[in-house]
């Protein structure tokens, strides 16, 4: 099937971009995320727990518009918009560095979405109903092979237990519900668990990202019922590998819109910022920078919304497609994060400075689910 016009980018994605940039800019702005996440370096980095600040009110907001149901399929009571809208609603959450389970919660409904209808459906109507949702999937080295887990399940699909521990969860604290992948001698299957089962234990990770927070989640005899397993041993592994591709391509719009706040950042800096009795942008030095900086930002997100209709179109060419959309994104991240801090001056460098907020998730972006080496690695091998 050919991609249709415009990566299938038509007049329902635009309506829903431009209301979620002016509910961000209106509900979550800069003085907002500032006030919440960097009002004080002492509590963000030096605090015996480390924080996970977010906004309920705006949380609640985001559920009474419909997004969280944005990637649910119908018959689970959501509004099965295409790939195109989901990376338009991410990028905009990128924009303005969201604090928000909002992007876990994409991530685990489109790996929910991949599982059997009837096994899946009762948790994701709970997601289109508004509660959280993040994975459980990554194993203590930090592989993303689908197949591997620290998690072990035992006993008959009426009565398995979780055993182990799930690292790098995204959002942990600010989730409901838990997409656990765990192991047994059958192969790699999926579980659902609420955050507050009993045998559950977060353990908050302290990372550099102030927007959101991350754990490891410690599993002691989870006991879950047959109706939580969504994909039963020697399935778990090929939904994930089936979900990648939107995975990525959720997580590289989140890139692309936080580059696209560098990049404007930093271009009004340039152009009310003087020196030698001229703005900054004058410059060569300086508007060569932030011209290289709009380039890479606009390749990206091509790379991204190809990708996103890729996985409604040609199903064949996602995950290739959706491999080259973080590649492009973590090193477009990567380049505009470093230009954003330079070209601020010495003032880029400082905590008073918004800049340091946006670097700091898009440095923890850069390497979820793999830097662009890992992504390219995976590229040659797929071609």
């Amino acid at each position: 099937m050919a991609q249709p016009k415009n990566f299938g980018f038509g007049e329902d994605e635009r309506m829903l971009r431009d209301s979620a940039r002016r509910f961000f800019e209106e509900q979550a702005g800069i003085e907002s995320l500032r006030t919440l996440v960097a009002k004080d370096h002492e509590e963000a980095y030096e605090s015996e727990v480390p924080p996970a600040p977010y906004d309920e009110n705006v949380w609640n907001k985001i559920v009474e518009l419909g997004w969280t149901a944005l990637a649910v399929p119908e018959e689970a009571g959501g509004l099965a918009m295409n790939m195109a809208a989901v990376a338009a609603l991410a990028e905009e959450a990128g924009r303005v560095a969201l604090p928000s389970p909002l992007i876990a919660t994409l991530l685990a409904t489109v790996v929910l979405r991949e599982a059997s209808a009837d096994r899946a459906r009762p948790w994701l109507e709970r997601i289109a109903g508004g509660t959280s949702a993040t994975l459980a999937i990554t194993p203590a080295d930090g592989s993303w092979d689908p197949q591997a887990t620290d998690v072990r399940a035992t006993g008959e699909a009426g009565g398995t237990v979780l055993t182990g521990t799930a690292w790098f969860v995204q959002d942990a604290r600010k989730s409901g519900l838990f997409v656990v992948s765990a192991a047994s001698d059958a192969g790699v299957g999926l579980y659902v668990v609420p955050a507050d089962a009993p045998g559950i234990t977060i353990r908050p990770d302290r990372i550099v990202d102030l927007t959101r927070d991350q754990a490891r989640v410690e599993l002691a005899d989870v006991e879950v019922s047959a109706d939580a397993v969504v994909a039963p041993p020697g399935e778990g592994a090929a939904i994930l590998a089936r979900a990648w591709p939107a995975m990525l391509t959720i997580v590289s719009a989140d890139m692309c819109g936080a580059a696209e706040w560098q990049l404007q950042t930093t271009a009004e800096y340039a152009r009310v910022r003087k020196q030698f009795d001229h703005p900054l942008g004058f410059f060569q030095a300086v508007k060569h920078p932030i011209v290289n900086m709009m380039l890479a930002v606009d390749g990206a997100r091509s790379l991204v919304y190809n990708a996103a209709c890729a996985i409604d179109h040609e199903p064949e060419r996602a995950e290739a497609s959706a491999r080259m959309a973080k590649a492009a994104a973590s090193d477009t991240a990567a380049f505009c994060s470093g230009r954003s801090v330079q070209l601020h001056g010495g003032i880029g460098v400082t905590w008073e400075c918004d800049v340091h907020i946006y670097f700091k998730r898009q440095l923890h972006n850069q390497h979820y689910l793999g830097d662009g080496v890992h992504q390219r690695s995976k590229l040659s091998e797929l071609i």
